[in-house]
């Protein structure tokens, strides 16, 4: 399988698919595209038919968007759902929620882990989106957190999903309380994500559309 996916900096699309297939276990390559500059979108659209990534190319098979690679991951990796139905339910939903939602967090507050933007990019909209996303924390870890660390215990396509918030929340320095911030600490301080930032911190690209507070 190859991931084609674009600058680790700033693309949480391609975070969370990069983060599931590495949990997973499964053995990738990845293939990475800067954005937005000359000839991107050229390189992007012979991997992948939406010419956006992330893209999974498994022996030919392209599979778009972030949570259809996630499911699809999933069905080789099972392990990357709850086991039990109500929690496989409630871990979907949480995951479609991040997936379709915040769009005020996501719009002044967009991933750029090389900076230090604390105080910057909140307003009443933002909180509320701070504040919903705490709460499915918090409600998570409560009701299916037995057994290990994360939202349903075991790593699940859930925390991927959440994955690029706990990056937004480190750079525009949103510090929860309690059980959220001890699963935003479990989310920094995860192997992978750790790797993942190291090489966002090495790029030399920089997305000035993304760079919204200097």
């Amino acid at each position: 399988m190859k991931l084609i996916i674009g600058n680790k900096n700033y693309s949480s699309w391609s975070l969370r698919a990069w983060l599931a297939a590495r949990e997973s276990g499964l053995a990738f390559g990845e293939i990475d595209i800067p954005l937005f500059i000359p000839g991107s979108r050229e390189r992007i659209l012979s991997h992948s038919p939406s010419g956006k990534v992330p893209c999974l190319n498994d022996h030919g098979l392209a599979v778009w968007d972030s949570l259809a690679i996630g499911e699809y991951l999933a069905e080789k990796a099972p392990a990357l759902l709850p086991a039990e139905a109500a929690a496989r339910a409630v871990a979907r939903a949480v995951t479609a929620e991040m997936h379709s939602g915040f769009q005020a967090l996501r719009s002044r507050m967009p991933m750029n882990i090389r900076k230090d933007y604390r105080g910057h990019g909140r307003s009443a909209e933002v909180d509320a989106d701070i504040a919903r996303i705490v709460a499915i924390w918090n409600d998570c870890r409560a009701r299916f957190g037995d057994g290990g660390p994360y939202l349903f215990g075991r790593f699940s396509l859930a925390d991927a999903a959440f994955a690029p918030v706990c990056f937004r929340f480190q750079t525009y320095g949103v510090q929860p309380d309690g059980t959220a911030a001890t699963y935003l600490a479990t989310m920094l301080a995860n192997p992978h994500m750790q790797d993942w930032e190291a090489a966002a911190r090495a790029e030399t690209e920089s997305i000035p559309a993304e760079d919204l507070y200097g």
